[in-house]
């Protein structure tokens, strides 16, 4: 059970190591807020900050793998960070990409 418990919450991102039970005691609550799909918009640096990152997800500008995402209060595991990405059709997404100057002509014609 502690292993399988351990697994988990490495999984989930609350912990670093799987050696002993012992960092399990250390887990507070903010260690789950830091796992929240807005907290994540914020390190990835996709938002300035969490009331910014909070109305995008809100707004369904956000993605998470091929679903979109309108919950901000989603925990997002460690296999999932990798995959959250700006909606296609974002506003935000092209804004994005003119500034970056990798809009793709066939985007312009859409």
């Amino acid at each position: 059970c502690a292993a399988a418990l351990l697994e988990k919450l490495h999984g989930l991102g609350l912990v670093n190591s799987r050696q002993s039970l012992a960092v399990c005691e250390s887990i507070s609550a903010a260690a789950f807020c830091r796992r929240r799909l807005p907290c994540l918009l914020v390190k990835l640096r996709m938002a300035q900050n969490l009331r910014h990152a909070v109305t995008f997800v809100e707004q369904g500008h956000v993605r998470v793998g091929p679903e979109v995402v309108t919950d901000p209060a989603l925990l997002v595991p460690r296999a999932v960070e990798d995959f959250i990405t700006w909606v296609d059709a974002s506003r935000l997404r092209q804004k994005v990409l003119d500034y970056n100057q990798e809009r793709d002509d066939f985007d312009l014609a859409a």
